[in-house]
Order: C-alpha cells, then structure tokens, then sequence
C-alpha cells in the first residue's frame, strides 16, 4: 500500500468533517443535479410581527446611538474603539442578540440579528467584526447548538453580563488546512484536566476575550484515535497570553491576535462538542455564523448606492449630470441592482435558517462568496464614481466643506470578507464539493484510481441505470410551475430559466466528469465557474422570492420589476460567460506559466525594483518555534529577494 501525502491527509480531515447525509432538502443543492423545486424558499419568509416590532424598535436605538455617540471615522484612524463606546452597546444589547432570553440575552432570531448587523455594517467594519466573532463564530453559536446544559447555564450567564468571546483554529502555519493544527490537548494522567499547547493566530476578538472556542489535536484515550477538538477556554487561566495585536489594512480596531497556551489547564468538561468532533462543530457554526458577512456586505452596498445615487444626481461635467452618462450609468444600474440581490440573499437566507425546514450549508457557503464578491467590486465602483472624492477620507472631505462620505473606509473594510470564514477560493472548494456529491454517490468508485477493475465494473452498472434515464430528462424543456404557481405571473419567467439552465449546468457537470474522471478535482477554475453558475441561478432565485416580498409590499410601484429585470441580466450575463468558458478556455497554458514563475524561471520580470532589504525583516521575538512559513521562505532570498522554492503542485479540491 503506498504512503499516503499530505493532501491525501488533509482531504482525509476535511471529508471527515462533513455532514455525509442530507437529512433536509436543499433547493440550491439540487440544482447541481439538474432539479428544481422552489419551495424551500417560497414564499419569502415576513418577521413575526411582534419580531418585527422589536426588531424595529432596536435597530432605530442602535442607528440613533451610531449616529449621535460613535464616531466611526475617529475609530478607524486611531484604530481602537472608545471603552466608553463598548460599554454603551453592551447595555444596549448588540454584543448580547444570540444569547437565549433565559439567561439574559435578547434571544434574537437569525433575521433580526442581519438586520441589525446591516445597521452596525453601513457604519463600522470594525465594530461589526466585534459583534460578529463574539456571536456568529464566537461561544454563543456552538454553545447553544453543542454545548451542554452545564455548559450553558454556566456561561450564556457570563456573556450576558458582558463577557466577550472569541474563536480560535488559525494558526501561524494553518489556514483552510486543518490538517496542519499543531496546538494540542493532553488529558492530564487522572483524566480530569485538559493541557493545551500552542500557539492562534488572527483570532478576531481574542486580545480582549474573556471566552474562547479553541481548536486543538486530541487523541481518544479508548482508541487512540487523533482528530480535532474544541474546548471552551477562559482567558484567565494560567499559561495563556496575548502575543502580539495585529494591524490590518481595513477594519482597523479589531483586536485580533496572535495568541499562546503554554500548559494551559482546563477542566475535562469544557470540551465541546464531542472529543475529536471539533471541525465537525466549526462546519456546522459556520453555516449560520458566516450570515454576519451577507449582513455586512447588504449594509455597505445599501449605503454605496445611497452616495452614488446623490453623486450622480448632483455632479455635472460635459454638460450633464454624470449619472446620465453611459458609462456611469452601467456602474449606477450594476450597483443598485446587486445591493438588491446582495439584500435579498442576506434576508432570505437567514429566514431559511431561522426555519429550519431546510439544509442551508450550500445556500449559507453561496451567500458568503456572492455578496463578498459582488459588494466589493460595486465598492470599488462606487469610488470610481466619485473619482478624487472617493479616494479621499471623509474627515478630510469634510473640512474642505463636502460631505464627508466614507468611501475609501468602506472599501478597505470591505477587503478581507472576500478572506475570512473561508475565503472565494475555498468556497468555491467547498460547493464544488458539495456539488459533485449526489455525483460520486453514484460513481464515485469508477472515478477513483484506487479502486479494483471488478469493483468499478459493478458500480459501472449501478451507475448506468440512474444515469440513462436522468441524463436524457435534462434536455427536457418543460418545466412545472406547482412549486411557484403562488408567486407573481411576471416572476415565472425567472424560475423558469433557473430551471432549465440547472439542467444544462447538470449536464454540464456529468460531461466534465467523463472527461477529466479522477483529475476533475484538481481542475478548481472548472469546477469554480460551475460553482458560479449555480451561485448565479441561486440569486436570481433569491431575487424573486424578495421581488415577490417587495411587490406585495408596495402595490404598484413599477420599480421593484425593473430592478428584479435588470439584476436578471447581470446575472445571466455571467453564466453565459461561464458556459462560454467552460468550453473554451486557456487555464492549462496560464496554470503552466505559474508553475514557471514560483520555480524562479522569470526572475527577469521583477528587476527594477526595490530589494528584499527594503522590506521589514522578520522578528523572531514571539514567533514560537523561530519562524514562519513567509519568514522561512524570506531567510532563502534568491535574485531580486525571491525565496527559493520547490514546484509544488497545486492542491486538489476537498473531493
């Protein structure tokens, strides 16, 4: 039997990981397979009204505090929050919305709090950061679906009186690999205490947390089995320290850190979750815990069209106003319709969780990679719109007698949510997955090098019998309108064509999978435009369950059609585009030129600039272990300073 790799290890690590069975539908799910059925999301789902209310009544104090007491750009130039400010909205309840009423929290529901954090979004990235890696990734979240009762009654107490919490798995050498986790957890010789060892890195909260979700390598005592745990660790105990506090680009008072246990000792029962079932407890967090990012993303675009709309109003060059012309108008029209689409996504999405009659892991992953996407590209264009002004600071704007809008704010803090809680890449990784699922459940083996001739032949045969009838009713045109019969006559159109493009994708997906087999997973921009084309068809169905929503809400206003219409043509622009590509493209040639250049084979198109002794040098200091995996590569400096390096392949997807 030959060694395994390390991917074969991380791929190991992550499948096992995953929810296997699909105990719940799945609408976004089922288009990979070529099925549609748009009952899960229809119709959207209204607020309690009495929720509602409250959710009013909340987000009206919390925009009135914002407004009046917090001074969002101060915050970012000093790079700290005010103590003042943080111990206002603790009594005002925003650090305490995902605690249960029972033991003093707001109780509130998946949609209340999205709109609240659109609320603190269209303000401040960084205090937004705060509330969500306390509450959407933080103890709150896996506590409530994980923790035990003890659990529970000791700290949900401890957080709602003002204890922040924060989530550690990051460390210097581990990213979206946990594979690589290095920090561990011994249990101590009488089996009551856990020591925990190692070091966290970029933990968003975790310099000011009195709580802590980390992550760390177990071994089951009973069968020797290692995997991933997570324990609940107060920052109190010995052993723990604060490194050093991070600086970033954007949100720039976030207290995100570089964390160490040394001998850290806790008490056996704050595991979590079950030992070795930690990212199992991370992967179902996040499902709901990335919906702060559609929030903050649908707070940011809402307030970019708001600047560009008054822009375009007020400012004349060439004898018109600029919103008139061509090409701002493209940006204005590309603007406008994805805070629509960004909006409908966030909102919808959070009614399917708060539900919960519905697997959401594929709807909550599309949500994170289309609005990070999309609202920072329609930032961008929003300080393209504004030209000087918008890469201008609002405090300077404001002291020359402008309005002191924060465009160049906003889009540095809208950059790293394209990063965090599983970057594009990843998500792409991630769906593409989850896409192929229903896939190798059927002929997976046949696939899979590994596996002997007899057995692919019989499953072959399996795989044939579902697969003759399937793949000739994917060409089929008709399309059944039970599941939006209730919804608007003007909308079917979109489902109709969400429909049949499913089909197209899905017979799209089986011929590639004849084609390249096995190698299909390491083909990630294949298998990322297929994610794209059926992240698209998903929002133009979120679009018209909210269009739906919006119509009803406002009889006859002809503005709600025009903007589901004109996102409509975004969107199949892009999956045109991608259907394009996926039969033409030039990935094998530009992947072959990369490989080029991390080999040192083009040094020549880095002469003329600064060398590598410009750059600040690593310090040692608190890197435990003495250096990193940037340090190390800096320390091998070739010509122009570029660190020497193996050809690495790339790494294949989690399949």
């Amino acid at each position: 039997m030959s060694k395994k790799t390390d991917a074969d290890i991380s791929r190991e690590v992550a499948e096992s990981a995953r929810e296997t069975e699909w105990k719940k539908p799945s609408f976004a799910g089922s288009l990979f397979m070529g099925n549609f059925d748009a009952s899960p999301i229809l119709p959207f789902a209204e607020q309690d009204p009495e929720e509602k209310r409250e959710t009013d009544e909340f987000c009206a104090k919390l925009d009135d505090y914002l407004t009046k007491h917090y001074a969002a750009d101060k915050v970012d130039e000093e790079g700290k929050i005010p103590e003042q400010n943080i111990k206002d909205l603790k009594e005002l309840g925003l650090f305490n919305m995902k605690i249960p009423k029972e033991y003093g929290g707001l109780g509130f529901s998946q949609t209340a709090f999205t709109r609240a954090a659109m609320v603190v979004a269209s303000h401040c990235g960084s205090l937004t950061a705060w509330m969500s890696a306390h509450q959407s990734i933080g103890v709150p979240q896996p506590l409530k679906h994980f923790g035990t009762q003890e659990q529970k009654e000791k700290y949900f107490p401890m957080m709602a009186k003002g204890a922040l919490s924060a989530f550690a798995l990051t460390e210097p050498d581990v990213g979206s690999d946990p594979a690589r986790v290095a920090t561990t957890a011994e249990l101590t010789d009488d089996g009551k205490h856990w020591i925990i060892n190692g070091d966290k890195l970029w933990t968003t909260n975790g310099v000011i947390a009195e709580l802590l979700v980390v992550m760390a390598q177990t071994t089951d005592p009973d069968t020797g089995r290692t995997g991933i745990s997570a324990f609940i660790v107060e920052t109190d105990t010995p052993g723990f320290e604060v490194i050093h506090r991070c600086e970033f680009m954007g949100i720039r008072a976030i207290e995100n850190g570089l964390l160490r246990f040394t001998d850290v000792k806790i008490p056996r029962e704050n595991l979590i979750g079950g030992l070795n079932k930690g990212l199992k407890l991370a992967l179902a967090t996040l499902n709901t815990g990335r919906l702060t990012l559609p929030a903050a993303a649908a707070g940011g675009a809402k307030l970019a069209l708001r600047i560009v709309r008054k822009f375009g109003q007020t400012r004349k060059q060439w004898g018109q106003e600029i919103g008139k012309h061509d090409a701002v108008s493209g940006k204005i029209s590309y603007i406008a319709a994805h805070s629509f689409a960004i909006d409908a996504i966030a909102m919808l999405v959070s009614s399917m969780a708060d539900e919960g009659k519905a697997d959401i892991r594929i709807e909550a992953a599309m949500a994170k990679l289309f609005t990070t996407e999309h609202a920072w590209t329609l930032l961008d264009e929003m300080v393209q719109i504004r030209g000087g002004r918008g890469y201008e600071t609002a405090r300077s704007l404001s002291e020359r007698g402008e309005m002191g809008y924060p465009a160049e704010r906003m889009l540095r803090d809208m950059r790293i949510n394209r990063i965090l809680e599983g970057s594009t890449e990843i998500m792409h990784l991630f769906l593409a997955r989850e896409a192929l699922d229903p896939h190798l459940k059927k002929g997976g083996k046949i696939l899979d090098p590994k596996v002997e001739v007899g057995e692919k032949l019989v499953a072959f045969m399996k795989a044939g019998a579902f697969y003759a009838p399937w793949y000739i009713t994917r060409y089929s045109p008709f399309v059944s309108t039970e599941s939006f019969e209730s919804e608007p006559q003007p909308l079917h159109k979109y489902y109709k064509y969400v429909a049949r493009t499913s089909r197209k994708m899905a017979r799209t997906i089986f011929h590639k999978m004849n084609k390249h087999v096995a190698a299909l997973e390491y083909k990630q921009r294949v298998l990322g435009r297929i994610v794209d084309i059926g992240t698209d068809l998903f929002s133009i169905s979120a679009a018209a369950s909210f269009a739906a929503y919006h119509m009803k809400d406002k009889p006859g206003d002809k503005s709600v059609l025009k903007v589901m219409e004109t996102y409509f043509t975004f969107a199949k622009q892009r999956i045109d585009n991608n259907f394009v590509e996926l039969k033409k493209n030039y990935d094998s040639e530009q992947r072959s030129f990369a490989l080029d250049v991390i080999s040192d084979k083009a040094l020549w198109l880095e002469e003329g600039t600064i060398s590598e002794a410009g750059t600040l040098q690593p310090d040692f200091s608190k890197v435990k272990g003495g250096k990193t995996a940037d340090s190390a590569a800096a320390g091998k400096n070739g010509k122009n300073g570029t660190a020497k390096k193996k050809d690495e392949a790339a790494a294949p997807a989690p399949a």
